[in-house]
């Protein structure tokens, strides 16, 4: 972030690239969560105040990264059972969208339903001292479609297997959404597996307890993972009262906030930590959350141990236009996963000859 004079004016510019939206809504506009929050877990209310980074807490013999990426390969419409079969036109592209999100017709009148070509990856990358590996890696494509009888589509360069969705409201955002899910699945699938010491490429070297699982976003669906916590780079709604609130934007780099808890339908301890690089009030600031089934002593700890690490990982802007919180290992997970997808337009042209087969068969 830089700082700037300007007819007497002093404003920064955040390092963050826009193209990926804000990393926080402006506060005006930060939407108020219903969610339960316990703000005295590790401080009561009246002495809320930055947590300076502790100096003597103890480090990581290894941190495992998980992060996903996700692909439209391609848009197509899918006939009823008497119009044929998998309809790719030339404007069906991944990036041409399509007119409306409901079901539409064929120039024949006849009904079709969207759907979606996706390729998705998730992988795990270990990290320790002067050192870093790929450990787990999981490539999958679907065709996600709400059509009862879409079935897997055959491609030259692999299987889009069906994943049925059930139509609920705009079939666009139900697919998104459904490639989201699978996505997820996915990421908590290899996160299981590294943390049992499965992975091929891992073995059973993190058994001793010392590494530290850091999910990109939110834990939800592996928060029953030892050591794992979540960590969310952007904000969308306000969780603590205004007082506490305004505690966040006075962090100065490598503080945290205390721990508080978070509830709904679903239970969460978590912190909010400002990452260096960033002078500005919420800049560089994210949230760590962890499971609720740990101790208030055991989440003090986790945070105090794992702030040092993820500030020390924290990417700079002429490296990274999502700096400083799009950490260094989760950035090279995801070129890793990307290169892994294949190339887009080679699949889109697989896509579209398996679906001049399956029309003229």
């Amino acid at each position: 972030m830089t700082a700037a004079p300007l007819s007497g004016m002093r404003w920064r510019v955040e390092s963050w690239d826009p193209g990926y939206g804000a990393s926080t809504e402006d506060q005006a506009e930060l939407g108020r969560s219903t969610a339960q929050v316990a703000t005295d877990l590790e401080l009561p209310e009246a002495r809320w105040r930055p947590v300076d980074p502790d100096p003597a807490a103890a480090g990581w013999a290894a941190v495992l990264f998980v992060d996903g990426v996700r692909r439209i390969d391609a848009m197509a419409w899918i006939s009823e059972p008497a119009g044929g079969g998998l309809e790719s036109g030339p404007d069906s592209g991944p990036d041409s969208g399509p007119d409306s999100g409901s079901d539409s017709e064929h120039g024949d009148g006849s009904a079709a339903s969207l759907a979606l070509c996706a390729s998705y990856a998730a992988g795990v990358v270990c990290c320790r001292p002067g050192a870093a590996h790929l450990l787990a890696a999981e490539v999958r494509r679907g065709l996600f479609s709400t059509a009862e009888h879409a079935t897997d589509v055959v491609t030259p360069a692999g299987r889009y297997r069906r994943v049925h969705t059930p139509a609920r409201g705009e079939p666009a955002a139900d697919l998104s959404l459904a490639v989201q899910r699978a996505l997820g699945d996915v990421e908590g699938a290899v996160a299981a597996q590294a943390r049992a010491g499965t992975a091929s490429a891992g073995g059973t070297e993190h058994a001793d307890g010392e590494d530290l699982l850091v999910v990109d976003g939110p834990l939800r669906g592996r928060q029953h993972l030892p050591r794992a916590i979540g960590f969310i780079k952007t904000h969308r709604s306000e969780y603590l009262p205004p007082a506490l609130h305004r505690v966040v934007g006075t962090l100065a780099p490598g503080q945290r906030t205390p721990v508080f808890g978070l509830g709904t339908s679903w239970q969460r301890n978590t912190w909010y930590l400002k990452l260096p690089g960033s002078a500005a009030p919420w800049a560089g600031v994210v949230r760590v959350e962890c499971s609720a089934e740990l101790s208030v002593a055991q989440v003090v700890e986790l945070a105090d141990r794992s702030a040092p690490m993820l500030c020390r990982y924290a990417s700079t802007e002429y490296k990274d236009s999502r700096a400083p919180q799009n950490l260094y290992p989760i950035a090279g997970l995801e070129r890793a996963l990307r290169r892994r997808l294949g190339d887009q337009a080679l699949l889109y042209r697989a896509i579209r000859r398996a679906s001049a087969g399956l029309n003229s068969s």
